[in-house]
């Protein structure tokens, strides 16, 4: 029985997404070993329960990004990363070197985490990149705005100092420019959908679905609740409402139950989110954090395929978001493009397994 070892960021929703996606569909076959840390963490626990008794999951330290007065502050936010580079990386690089000699692992998946490609390439276990960052190396990125490009740029280095060499790099993303000179050997796929997106049949309840990060500020909150019709709000976790605004716990079931009923998403910029939305044919209006480049990039290319909108979380306003919803019969056009053919996950599924036979094979060979 093959065994794979995966290792994903702990920061948000995406990467947890993305990998309970991947574990959903390779446990059945495989025995798997999973690292991650904080919020990935505790949606895994959750997500999975104990219905997956071959999976095992192991917590980590991990960077997260730090904020200060409610804003991301990006100056600390790399400090942190410093520091955990040179307090903790090596420490657990040493720790999964022993736990994957012991579990044998046959191939590595990670999800922009930067200990497990270590532990792999010293035992020499074939790694799989699969995340959404690595898009800030391979893809052109031209039809950005100068700013964005230069800030792509800059944290770029950062996606190289996570996974310098990989097997094969697979990037999971809602929009799909052109790949870089040099970057041709990438496998270019749509975010992977759990199969609750799949099945869901979208609806039209009347309602907005808004998932927020947790230091969103208030001017943005009393902005969406200005707006005269009901918001669902996810990710701020349970308080008093206000406005129109109802705020509810993480609960995926009941998550994604509203995503396919909603009318439309007023919300963060995350890759994974947007890209479910898509796949059921929502329109967005996202709210990057002015100083989250990863964000505003998504948002730019949200509004370049015509699906969405973007407003600056900071400075949205009531009036910007009944614009949106003024304009929502603009857009539908472009969702039913794009509608029901997002799923990335078997374009993953079909690498993994060709690696794993590859390895099979070479086994084989040097066992004769």
């Amino acid at each position: 029985m093959p065994k794979i070892a995966i290792s994903l960021c702990g920061e948000g929703r995406g990467h947890a997404t993305r990998m309970s996606t991947l574990v959903e569909r390779l446990d059945a076959d495989h025995d798997i070993l999973v690292y991650t840390s904080a919020d990935a963490l505790a949606f895994l626990r959750r997500h999975l329960g104990n219905r997956h008794p071959r999976v095992r999951l192991e917590e980590i330290p991990g960077v997260v990004f730090q904020y200060t007065s409610g804003r991301l502050d990006v100056m600390r936010s790399i400090a942190a990363g410093l520091d955990y580079q040179a307090r903790q990386l090596g420490p657990l690089v040493d720790r999964m070197i022993r736990d994957l000699d012991e579990f044998a692992a046959d191939l590595a998946i990670t999800d922009f985490e930067p200990a497990l490609p270590r532990a792999a390439g010293r035992l020499g276990i074939p790694l799989v990149s699969v995340d959404h960052q690595h898009f800030l190396l391979a893809y052109d990125l031209d039809a950005l705005p100068w700013s964005l490009q230069w800030n792509a740029w800059v944290m770029s280095h950062a996606v190289w100092m996570y996974v310098s060499e990989a097997a094969d790099t697979i990037v999971s993303a809602f929009f799909r420019p052109p790949l870089r000179r040099g970057w041709e050997h990438v496998v270019q796929v749509g975010p992977l959908l759990r199969r609750e997106v799949l099945e869901a049949q979208p609806t039209d309840g009347g309602f907005i679905l808004s998932y927020l990060r947790r230091h969103t500020p208030f001017s943005a909150i009393e902005a969406i609740a200005d707006c005269g019709i009901p918001v669902r709000v996810y990710g701020l976790g349970e308080r008093d409402p206000v406005g129109t605004c109802s705020f509810h716990a993480i609960d995926e079931r009941r998550f994604v139950e509203d995503l396919a009923a909603c009318r439309c998403l007023v919300s963060a910029a995350g890759n994974q989110l947007i890209g479910e939305a898509l796949h059921l044919g929502k329109p967005m209006l996202v709210l990057p954090e002015q100083a989250h480049s990863e964000q505003l990039m998504n948002s730019h290319f949200l509004t370049a395929m015509g699906c969405g909108e973007f407003a600056l979380l900071e400075e949205v306003t009531a009036d910007r978001v009944a614009r949106f919803l003024a304009g929502l019969d603009s857009l539908e056009a472009a969702l039913m493009s794009v509608r029901g053919r997002m799923d990335g996950t078997p374009d993953v599924l079909r690498v993994i397994e060709h690696r794993l036979a590859q390895k099979a094979r070479a086994a084989a060979t040097t066992a004769s």
